[in-house]
């Protein structure tokens, strides 16, 4: 991955969600590391039912994102965070919204191993899905079975796409659940829907940096 420029980012989610892309875009990695446990709600969630109080219980931030889909949980040990910026014009770059995140999604695949697949029809959407990210699968997204591994969005603008992708060592929705006032149904939905890769993380990480084109 020659023609990339890796950076690894702590901080606030807040502030890395808001953090400004390089002018000009050039092809750009950040891995990102949570200063503290956030819930990050897709660009179009109501934030009305989030219960506020859970969300101070469990020490965590409300962030919103500027790309679509539902709730993610980020923490600073167990998440694998990952934004993979690309300019307009790049090989890499794909006007088809459906298909631009194939092709990342083939190199998280090939990271993840143990028989993931990339996700490339279109967009499952079970009602969950609009709460919880990990409840539903786009394109791009990685899934091992058929448990989501990989969640994938992105933000496109005039200037090119930014992919924000998050992997878990271990698929725990409990915080979601609380901070969403999730039923119990809805909890068990969640649960079943996603998988963690396991204590490998870093290994996931480096594997990944190697497959990216």
């Amino acid at each position: 991955m020659s023609d990339w420029q890796v950076e690894r980012l702590r901080a606030r989610a807040a502030d890395l969600h808001a953090r400004p892309w390089p002018a000009p875009l050039v092809p750009t990695v950040w891995i990102c590391t949570p200063a503290r446990p956030a819930l990050v709600l897709g660009s179009a969630q109501p934030d009305d039912t989030v219960d506020r109080d859970a969300l101070e219980a469990l020490g965590a931030d409300l962030v919103r994102r500027r790309s679509g889909g539902g709730a993610v949980w980020v923490e600073p040990a167990a998440t694998l965070w990952i934004d993979v910026l690309v300019p307009r014009g790049d090989p890499r770059w794909d006007d088809d919204i459906g298909r631009a995140a194939h092709w990342l999604g083939a190199a998280w695949a090939a990271a993840v191993g143990d028989g993931a697949v990339v996700h490339r029809g279109p967009m499952v959407r079970p009602p969950l899905s609009a709460r919880v990210c990990f409840a539903g699968r786009g394109p791009g997204e990685v899934s091992t079975g058929d448990r989501k591994v990989v969640g994938i969005s992105q933000r496109r603008t005039r200037d090119g796409v930014r992919f924000q992708c998050v992997a878990y060592e271990r698929w725990d929705p409990g915080p979601l659940a609380r901070a969403l006032r999730l039923t119990p149904t809805e909890a068990a939905e969640a649960a079943a829907a996603g998988a963690g890769t396991g204590p490998r993380l870093d290994e996931i990480e480096e594997a990944l940096l190697q497959n990216i084109p």
